[in-house]
């Protein structure tokens, strides 16, 4: 006899989209879930912050997320980083995070990095930042980052990279489309 809870004797996992875009947010939607996942992945989750992980530079940074698509339309902010001036010519990139359940794909925080340092670029960025967890340096050197020196940030140790701009071409608007492969 089928158990009607779980038919197939254990829960079904729920479906992920094989189609995700980044972009920067400028729907009401995409803003709380920006604001969510940022609060669930840096305050419950990694246990940074308590609350809330906003400082002084989300008043002028500029949100960018990446959305899961289900048949071509929007459903889900799946991903998430911020880009702002710090100076003139000088952005910082931070608070990349992905959904857990996505992050097997790899490919999402790829179209957050190069949206976040294209949209820098065609904003006038001749240096972006970004202070990185120590366990994802690697994967930030594989996108042309390289590290400047240890810092520490909130009493974790992180460290400072610079993004090679030569390989983030400017672009203001537009979205990067990315087919993750669904284990």
């Amino acid at each position: 006899m089928l158990d009607s809870i779980n038919p197939w004797g254990r829960p079904v996992r729920p479906s992920l989209s094989a189609q995700v875009v980044a972009q920067v947010a400028t729907e009401p939607w995409q803003l709380a879930g920006y604001r969510a996942l940022r609060r669930s992945i840096f305050a419950e989750e990694q246990g940074l912050f308590e609350g809330s992980d906003f400082d002084e530079h989300d008043s002028h940074a500029l949100p960018i997320v990446a959305q899961s698509q289900i048949a071509g339309m929007a459903d889900d902010v799946v991903g998430v980083v911020r880009i702002f001036r710090s100076e003139p010519g000088t952005w910082y990139g931070g608070r990349l995070g992905v959904r857990k359940a996505y992050r097997r794909f790899g490919a999402i925080g790829t179209a957050l990095i190069h949206t976040a340092v294209s949209t820098a670029h065609g904003l006038g960025c001749q240096r972006f930042l970004a202070t990185v967890q120590l366990p994802n340096v690697r994967y930030f050197e594989r996108h042309h980052f390289r590290v400047l020196r240890e810092v520490e940030v909130r009493g974790a140790p992180h460290q400072l990279m610079q993004a090679d701009l030569a390989c983030y071409p400017p672009r203001i608007e537009g979205e990067w489309l990315v087919h993750a492969r669904v284990a």
